[in-house]
């Protein structure tokens, strides 16, 4: 049995991925706002300081400051809300991709509270990706749901998920409803799942991704493809799935019940 972690890089990893201190006058405060992280002066999830207030602290202009901010975002120590101001990340919550990968219960585990909401839904045609995933002819129509998965209050991912139709017609209220796939999937007759594969790569994400998981454009996600399959082998869904880079580490491990 092989597991697979992919963690992002903890608060006092950081000051390796940001430009030398000596650099400009940008650079040093970056690194300064990054060991006030890393030091606890300013904890996760805490607000920082205004543009302006920083900009009085270290006695130089917003655009330095916005620009300091701005390095800090792109690898994930903070977070810029537009109309609220400047977060520090909460870092990196573990989660279990397994056998039977349960988005509550991976919170549960994690300490924390959330659940899933849709997007978006539509019927659509299956395209050959889809096709092969679902074990359906192209051009068959499937359910296309966009959905968002919370945790702590906070977005961790967002997918592209397809199910076969006619079986899961419906589906999309179901889930809307209880937040759960899971418990979506028992009101429509399946009982029990499990995941037969989660492939994962890194990208860039698109607008409106980035948008979603309230993250830069220049922010890394990491995709994960993934196939469920009722108790008789056949394919109920198929995702693909970006999960916050700076904010979740994901552990793959088929053998075993998540």
């Amino acid at each position: 049995m092989t597991t697979t972690t992919i963690r992002t890089a903890a608060p006092e990893d950081a000051a390796l991925a940001l430009p030398d201190p000596g650099h400009s006058f940008w650079a040093r405060i970056a690194h300064e706002i990054a060991d006030a992280i890393r030091h606890g002066i300013y904890a996760p999830g805490d607000r920082l300081p205004s543009e302006h207030e920083l900009a009085q602290q270290y006695g130089v202009n917003r655009h330095t400051i916005r620009r300091s901010l701005s390095t800090l975002g792109q690898i994930g120590l903070v977070r810029s809300t537009q109309g609220s101001g400047t977060y520090v990340e909460d870092f990196a919550v573990d989660l279990v991709l397994g056998k039977r990968t349960r988005h509550r219960q991976n919170l549960a585990q994690a300490g924390l509270k959330g659940g899933l909401q849709v997007l978006a839904a539509a019927r659509v045609r299956a395209d050959a990706g889809v096709a092969q995933a679902l074990r359906v002819r192209t051009g068959s129509s499937v359910l296309h749901l966009v959905v968002l998965g919370d945790g702590g209050g906070q977005p961790l991912h967002v997918s592209d998920r397809y199910f076969p139709l006619p079986r899961f017609a419906g589906l999309d209220v179901h889930l809307q409803e209880s937040g759960s796939i899971t418990t979506a999937f028992a009101r429509l007759g399946v009982a029990d799942y499990t995941r037969t594969e989660s492939r994962i790569s890194a990208r860039l994400p698109n607008a409106e991704v980035a948008t979603h998981l309230r993250q830069p454009a220049a922010r890394p996600v990491l995709q994960v493809s993934s196939v469920n399959v009722d108790l008789q082998g056949l394919p109920i869904e198929f995702a693909r799935t970006c999960f916050a880079g700076d904010r979740v580490s994901l552990t793959v491990d088929h053998g075993r019940d998540a």
